[in-house]
């Protein structure tokens, strides 16, 4: 038992044994392994915080990256916003500091063309902060782009008082307590007008278009709790539009004080910072209000730039670098100046579309500066054979005179062949220019339907032989043309509808220019017209230029034009900086060289000056031809009335300016001095100089006066078919003595070969020396009017009523029966004082196709010459005719002894006896009388003494000039004296009682 039990205790004890040992294999086993386990999770975790040190420092590696990459973005963007805060209209008001970072940004609010600003603080901080967006905002803007409206009641404007200089360009208003009801109802007005007229459904804002159709207008409310509550329902509301509105017409409002919407812009001002939502809240560090004196001084430069404008471009920009190189095959182009705030050059170009321009403007808006800008682009690309210019000038000045030869500059333009300057009291002269235009319209018309062509340059293209040059005429104040009701303004609207609706076809452009064509009244219903002018330009303030939603030139400064190639509709505008063309040494430069480079055949321009007088002609043809005048026309054709052997060719002057009125009868005389003898009759006092210096300058002209016109009267009226041309001229014929009647002379004479040129002083004594009120006017074939009213012509001229024709100086009307169907305005000729003074030349007899004139013929005794009726025996039968038997001959030529020459007074054997020489037989008296008998003066004299023309002296009697006395005669029926009376001005003559 005992053995058994100590078996099983061995067996316990060896089984405990091995499980021990069992036991402490596998807890050593796991120890191992613990230790393995310990060892992995030391080596994972020193892993990890190895993994978490390297993440870590990549991520702050990445963040410091991060970082300065940020930063650098800030503060390039810092920069950028700097920079483009004026060009984008944001006003800056401060600072404000990034988070996280210590990059400092501008503060920066929308205001113009976004919203608008309202201020709530402290009133002295936020007056402060409002002058201060004021001030960025004139700076931010172009001069004159921002007008400002200030209400201010509580200091009457005192509170922006640094901002009163901009008044002197109209660019701020001051409104007064009072005033603010009417002030929000004018912006509501001015709101309703955009929308209505400028952006009229096609834009949502003014932001949108191009130019702006009006300046910015920023409205300064610095009201407070009593203008608050001032405030009626009414101007509340008006004020609600204004803020709702505003912005989109360009209408901000900038203020404090008053209840506005909360869907203004606010800005909170404390404690020295201001927050704004537009900037996220941000505290704003307020940048330092300026000083009074700074903001005077910026708006008196601004004012300064608004009213002077932006710097023009040069003109020498404008110019080729080589000259005459372009065609006008197909239109021509040339720039006037750059697109404002490019340097992009714009060009005004005519050609099949657009073919006419209308250019606008008020005076001093620089209408004729771009005209020059643009001829003088035209002028260095286009040759004269591609070009032709007709220039007029309404206004009182010379501004195109300068492209016209003249006495200091002999150059001209070589494109221009005509030039009308101080035209404004010569409409005639525009007529005249479309008249041309017409007709040479109509010559290219043939030409092309002869080689089948529709337009210019199809016709070019068939004719290359032939210069067919693109025309541009130029008519500046062209509305002064069209004034009146009358004849020319009818005729040129006529000229003008066809020309603008067929010289496109033919290369014949018209610009017209002109203050503002809406009160032409002559254009009235005529839409046809203006619509041809699709080329518009209009200069600052030009009105009816444009279309009439179109207020661009309302806004545009100085020095700018807007350019608009689609009839003047809003989105074809451009705006264009004009250079200053008019810098006449630059032009003279220009001008010069284009001058030597033309052909040496190209003639000069004609030149009309309505204020030069014209001169009367050198020379004349050889048929009796009057020359009176200068018609006003392109061809500077004389006005003549030819002396035809035909009933009524007798010419009236008619009118009681004297010195207009001698002028047309000398030069009418001296231009007929070769073909026909001459008996000047002088009836007024106040023509005596002209006429005696009328009668010397004509070759043997006899002289009449009060007391022997009847005896010429008498004389003429004994006609002879085979007489000569005899051509009386007559000075106030409405003065002679009674018992003289002219109708004789008048209605017979003509066909007879004698011509009446006469002066009467009013058409009812005209007609009175016709037979009457009720006679026949047929005797005059030609009449000019000086200072005679048009009804008063009416029994003359054709037109019922007479001729629209009020009196003008320097200026007179003429009619010619026999050539025209109305009358015309002509220029009387001034006569230099040397053709008075040195006789006209005759033609050889040979050129006359004749023998020399009657008068200057020999006849035999008892013959008559032209109507000088001689006696019986060769004496003459009146105290004017020439005695038969000499023969005179030209004024230079000497007569054998005893003949005298024909004008020149000479004794026997070929003496001269003309005042300044000296005669044999004694010396001269103290009035140049000769002592010894023998005649001093320019008339033709007999042998022995005696006179053969006006101053007619009887055979073997010796006389004198000047009414003096002779010895030993009776007195002759003109106040002169023969032998022994006494003269009137007392002259002691040898042998002759005082």
């Amino acid at each position: 038992m005992a053995g058994a039990r100590s078996r099983l205790v061995a067996e316990v004890r060896e089984s405990l044994a091995a499980a021990r040992g069992q036991a402490r294999a596998a807890s050593a086993l796991a120890e191992s392994r613990r230790s393995a386990a310990h060892a992995v999770l030391r080596a994972v975790r020193d892993a990890h915080l190895a993994c978490v040190n390297r993440l870590g420092a990549q991520r702050e590696r990445a963040r410091r990256s991060i970082e300065a990459d940020f930063v650098a973005s800030a503060r390039r963007l810092a920069g950028s916003l700097s920079s483009l805060a004026p060009d984008h209209t944001l006003i800056r008001l401060g600072t404000v500091t990034a988070p996280g970072c210590d990059v400092v940004l501008p503060a920066l609010v929308p205001l113009l063309d976004r919203g608008h600003l309202w201020f709530t603080g402290p009133p002295s901080r936020v007056d402060d902060l409002v002058r201060l967006v004021l001030l960025r905002v004139l700076s931010a803007a172009a001069p004159g782009s921002v007008r400002l409206t200030v209400y201010d009641p509580e200091r009457l404007g005192g509170t922006l008082s640094g901002f009163a200089p901009l008044g002197a360009a109209s660019l701020v208003r001051f409104v007064g307590p009072g005033e603010f009801g009417s002030m929000m109802d004018e912006l509501v007005a001015e709101i309703q007008r955009l929308n209505a007229l400028v952006l009229a459904g096609g834009h949502t804002s003014v932001a949108s278009l191009s130019p702006r159709p009006a300046p910015w207008q920023v409205v300064v409310l610095l009201g407070d709790a009593a203008t608050a509550a001032e405030l009626t329902p009414a101007v509340r509301a008006q004020l609600d539009r204004v803020l709702r509105l505003g912005p989109s017409c360009g209408i901000h409002v900038v203020g404090r004080g008053l209840p506005v919407d909360s869907s203004v812009t606010r800005v909170e001002v404390a404690d020295g910072v201001a927050r704004c939502a537009a900037v996220a809240d941000l505290p704003i560090t307020l940048d330092a209000a300026p000083p009074v004196s700074a903001i005077a001084a910026c708006c008196r430069d601004v004012a300064t730039a608004a009213a002077s404008g932006p710097p023009a471009a040069s003109f020498a920009d404008l110019l080729p670098a080589s000259r005459w190189t372009s065609l006008a095959t197909f239109g021509v182009s040339a720039p006037v100046g750059t697109l404002l705030g490019s340097s992009t050059p714009v060009s005004l170009s005519l050609g099949d579309d657009p073919p006419h321009a209308l250019i606008g403007g008020p005076s001093g808006s620089g209408k004729t500066n771009l005209i020059y800008a643009w001829l003088g682009a035209l002028c260095a690309r286009y040759s004269p054979d591609e070009l032709a210019l007709y220039l007029l000038d309404f206004k009182e000045g010379v501004s195109f005179a300068r492209f016209a030869p003249s006495q200091r500059d002999p150059s001209w333009l070589p494109h221009v062949r005509l030039v009308g300057v101080n035209i404004n009291n010569d409409r005639e002269f525009g007529l005249a220019l479309l008249r041309h235009l017409a007709a040479e319209l109509r010559r290219r018309a043939a030409a092309a339907k002869s080689f089948d062509a529709t337009k210019l340059s199809e016709l070019r293209a068939e004719d290359p032989t032939s210069p067919w040059p693109r025309i541009v005429a130029v008519i500046d104040e062209f509305q002064v043309l069209l004034t009146g009701r009358d004849a020319v303004t009818t005729e040129s609207v006529a000229l003008l509808e066809d020309l603008a609706r067929r010289g496109r076809s033919q290369g014949i452009h018209l610009v017209l220019a002109s203050q503002d064509v809406s009160g032409i009244e002559a254009l009235w219903g005529r839409a046809g017209l203006v619509a041809q002018f699709t080329l518009r330009v209009a200069l600052p303030k030009a009105r009816r230029i444009l279309a009439e939603t179109n207020l661009a030139a309302e806004t545009i400064p100085r020095c700018t034009a807007v350019v608009n190639a689609d009839s003047g509709v809003t989105p074809a505008n451009r705006v264009v900086r004009v250079p200053d063309a008019s810098d006449r040494a630059l032009w003279r430069t220009l001008q010069q060289s284009l001058w030597e480079q033309r052909r040496p055949d190209a003639p000069s321009p004609r030149l009309f000056d309505g204020d030069a007088v014209p001169l009367l002609p050198r020379s004349f043809g050889v048929e009796p031809v009057a020359f009176l005048g200068e018609t006003i026309d392109v061809d500077a054709r004389p006005a003549v009335f030819p002396l035809t052997r035909v009933p009524g060719r007798n010419l009236s002057v008619l009118g009681t300016r004297t010195g207009d009125a001698c002028a047309i009868l000398t030069a009418a005389a001296l231009s007929l001095s070769t073909t026909a003898r001459f008996s000047v009759v002088c009836l007024d006092d106040s023509a005596l100089a002209s006429a005696t210096a009328l009668a010397l300058a004509l070759p043997g002209a006899d002289f009449f006066d009060r007391s022997t016109v009847g005896s010429l009267v008498a004389s003429l009226e004994v006609f002879s078919p085979a007489g000569g041309p005899h051509v009386v001229v007559g000075f106030a014929w409405d003065a002679r003595p009674p018992g003289v009647d002219l109708k004789a002379v008048l209605s017979r004479g003509p066909e007879n070969g004698i011509h009446m040129l006469g002066w009467w002083r009013t058409v009812a004594r005209l007609r009175d020396d016709l037979g009457g009120p009720g006679a026949r006017t047929d005797a005059i074939g030609g009449w000019v009017a000086l200072d005679v009213h048009g009804p008063d012509l009416s029994s003359l001229a054709p037109q019922p009523g007479g001729p629209t024709w009020y009196p003008r100086d320097r200026r007179a009307l003429f009619f010619d029966r026999s050539t025209d169907r109305s009358p015309q305005v002509i220029v009387p000729y001034e006569i230099p004082a040397d053709r008075l003074t040195a006789r006209p030349t005759a033609l050889p007899a040979q050129s006359r196709g004749a023998q020399p004139p009657d008068d200057d013929a020999p006849l035999p005794a008892g013959q008559q010459s032209n109507g000088d009726a001689r006696a019986p025996g060769g004496e003459p039968a009146n105290g004017h005719a020439r005695l038969p038997g000499y023969q005179p001959i030209d004024d230079d030529a000497r007569l054998p002894s005893g003949q005298p020459p024909n004008g020149d007074t000479r004794l026997a054997g070929g003496q001269p006896t003309n005042d300044d020489a000296r005669l044999p037989s004694g010396p001269p008296t103290d009035d140049g009388r000769r002592s010894g008998g023998q005649p001093t003066t320019s008339h033709t004299r007999l042998p022995g003494g005696q006179p053969t023309n006006s101053d007619t002296r009887l055979p073997a009697l010796q006389s004198s000039d000047d009414d003096a006395r002779i010895p030993g005669g009776p007195p002759t029926d003109d106040d002169r004296r023969l032998v022994g009376q006494p003269s009137d001005d007392d002259a002691q003559v040898p042998g002759g009682p005082r």
